[in-house]
């Protein structure tokens, strides 16, 4: 009787307050852990993933799969909700992999677990200085649209990267020479310029000239159903390029004396010696055999939302 009796009180212990082996709990809880944060850009300060746990412990923080060197372990604060930072210095600008799993403090009533896989998408300058010469590159809509497009879409000139087939896109380009203290790119020192359309034979040729009083370069894209015509819809892949002459010179950026003004009054010291500061200054260097001219080049890398792109004309 005794011994059964025994039996009935482990019995119910076990049910009430759980049986352990090997420590742990039957019927522990798994935690939730979920990893936020981590928007960086490339080259500039660390970026912070937060990991938000519904119970205290430790996080191992990882990137792609590894484990992040200095964040093995991270404590989470011991009150709700529970935190656990780790600051990161992304390798490679795009979207990365971003995971951790959480240690819990009391692991007889929590289970480990690991975060669902979080994607941060580290930043990376939308556009960069290719050669010396310095692009920019927008799309404007042209004037004069007919048809079913003109009561709505008859405007020109706005600015716009999404397009209705049957419309006709404008590509403006301006450039500048660092070679050339900054110089504009105009047709004096431009030997080409063109834009090239994924799906289009021949490149469209660049030209420059006065719009409205303002001069710079031109490409024009004809979209619509006849022959000949630009139809394919969806993003519209293009590069342009400039290339500029053969440079017999170039201006080179130093620095120069000049004396330091307030208010247009010159400074003396207290010795009534005026005061000289270092100014930036160009000189120009003569070069020969002449310098080939640098080739710029310019392909959107925005986001998907933004780029270049034509649709359907709209049903009713």
């Amino acid at each position: 009787m005794k011994k059964l009796i025994s039996s009935v009180v482990v019995g119910v212990m076990a049910l009430a307050g759980g049986a352990f082996v090997g420590g742990a709990a039957y019927g522990a809880t798994t935690p939730t852990l979920v990893i936020s944060g981590g928007s960086a850009v490339f080259g500039l300060d660390p970026a912070i993933i937060v990991a938000t746990a519904s119970a205290p412990g430790n996080v191992s923080f990882t990137v792609a799969g590894a484990v992040l060197k200095g964040c093995e372990a991270v404590a989470t604060t011991t009150v709700t909700p529970f935190v656990a930072k780790c600051s990161w210095l992304p390798a490679a600008a795009g979207p990365t992999i971003l995971g951790g799993t959480l240690t819990p403090t009391d692991t007889a009533t929590f289970t480990s677990v690991t975060a669902a896989p979080f994607t941060a998408k580290v930043g990376v300058p939308v556009q960069g200085v290719v050669s010396p010469i310095h692009l920019y590159v927008d799309t404007v809509l042209a004037s004069g649209a007919t048809g079913v497009l003109a009561p709505k879409f008859g405007g020109g000139c706005a600015i716009t990267s999404q397009y209705i087939v049957g419309q006709t896109i404008v590509f403006r380009v301006y450039g500048n020479n660092s070679d050339q203290a900054g110089a504009v790119m105009d047709s004096s020192n431009t030997a080409k310029a063109y834009i090239e359309v994924a799906g289009v034979k021949d490149p469209l040729p660049l030209s420059y000239g006065n719009h409205s009083g303002v001069a710079f370069w031109v490409g024009v894209l004809k979209t619509g159903t006849a022959a000949g015509l630009y139809n394919t819809l969806g993003v519209i892949s293009f590069k342009v390029t400039m290339i500029a002459k053969d440079e017999t010179s170039v201006k080179v950026l130093t620095t120069k004396l000049a004396r330091k003004l307030v208010n247009g009054a010159q400074v003396k010291d207290s010795s009534g010696h005026l005061v000289y500061v270092r100014v930036p200054s160009y000189r120009t260097v003569v070069v020969d055999p002449p310098m080939p001219g640098a080739v710029a080049t310019w392909s959107s890398n925005f986001t998907p939302a933004s780029q270049l792109t034509l649709y359907a004309v709209p049903t009713a």
